[in-house]
């Protein structure tokens, strides 16, 4: 999600970007040209970030808190939070290596602790389900013919987070499932008048489940004791793009502009009564811009702070999730 990568992994723009960003920015009278200057990032809240160098890991542990503020209801409209309202601690940390100058390994740790009135806390901090992508340039940058550099992503979703068989609800952090997800990245680097920097991300991620869950009594799924069989998590994915300017060498301003899609769960078997269920669940949306603010002590060093706010969606909550996270590479 956050790469401090300087000269060396920002490109410029492709044919697409200069059809629009590019010469938007021309067409309303300020002049961008291609990026020289070392300047520092931590990267934006939501973006991922490509390749990082040979031989370097990149560590970049997230702090956040989530509380709802209401809820899109199933034809866009704002709804109020529902009571008992559901609030969680999330540390999530981002594990990067570079194992050649083109291709990179991602692990993506979580762990979680929930609680909701009269339905509990997790029984201590809960691990989540955990990310592995490998990282491939695709193309490398060429700043001086603006050309941008591009990235794929690909890799799976292990199920290492509680699911079934839940001492609470408040413990099922997972979904039991094996998701496959791949996604196609770009960054690009301007400079604007006054030597400021302005980088460009662009994403477009997508997941789908492999396997299916087999379920016991209580799980993640919202089955109680007695229940027997099958859930699996839908289709999902997530489109984005993020700007990040750089007041000086140290300090950037960054924003993301996100929409986030997931089709509903499957959920298949019998209850505690023996009467069989096939069921699944509604699929829902949202659009997120997230505002940050980062500050790097060095190249190698920095921490962001921001979060996100949902503006519109369909049969999603409506989230406060202040979050900060520290950047350091190795």
């Amino acid at each position: 999600m956050i790469a401090r990568i300087q000269h060396k992994v920002c490109g410029t723009s492709t044919s697409f970007i200069r059809k629009s960003g590019f010469c938007l920015l021309l067409a309303t009278g300020v002049f961008v040209s291609p990026a020289y200057a070392d300047q520092w990032y931590t990267g934006s809240l939501v973006s991922p970030s490509g390749t990082t160098q040979k031989g370097v890991l990149n560590v970049e542990p997230y702090s956040s808190y989530s509380q709802p503020l209401g809820r899109f209801g199933s034809h866009g409209q704002t709804l109020p939070a529902t009571h008992p309202m559901q609030r969680m601690f999330t540390n999530s940390t981002l594990w990067k290596y570079g194992i050649s100058e083109n291709f990179s390994i991602q692990v993506h740790t979580i762990v979680n602790y929930g609680w909701k009135h009269n339905d509990g806390h997790s029984h201590g901090p809960q691990a989540g389900d955990m990310p592995v992508d490998l990282i491939y340039r695709l193309i490398r940058p060429d700043p001086t013919r603006y050309i941008p550099a591009f990235n794929l992503f690909a890799g799976m979703i292990f199920p290492t987070g509680n699911y079934t068989k839940l001492g609470s609800s408040q413990d099922g952090m997972g979904s039991g499932a094996y998701v496959f997800r791949f996604a196609l990245t770009e960054q690009s680097t301007y400079t604007l008048p006054g030597h400021h920097e302005l980088r460009l991300r662009v994403w477009n991620w997508f997941r789908r489940a492999v396997t299916s869950a087999k379920l016991t009594d209580m799980t993640s799924y919202g089955t109680t004791n007695g229940f027997r069989g099958y859930g699996q998590p839908g289709m999902s994915g997530q489109t984005g793009f993020s700007l990040e300017y750089g007041i000086n060498q140290k300090w950037v301003l960054a924003m993301d502009l996100a929409r986030d899609w997931a089709n509903g769960s499957t959920l298949r078997g019998h209850d505690k009564s023996g009467a069989y269920i096939h069921k699944t669940g509604a699929s829902e949306t949202d659009w997120q811009i997230s505002p940050a603010i980062e500050y790097n002590w060095n190249a190698r060093w920095g921490i962001i702070v921001g979060s996100p706010f949902y503006f519109a969606g369909h049969n999603k909550n409506i989230q406060a999730s202040p979050q900060f996270a520290i950047n350091a590479m190795f």
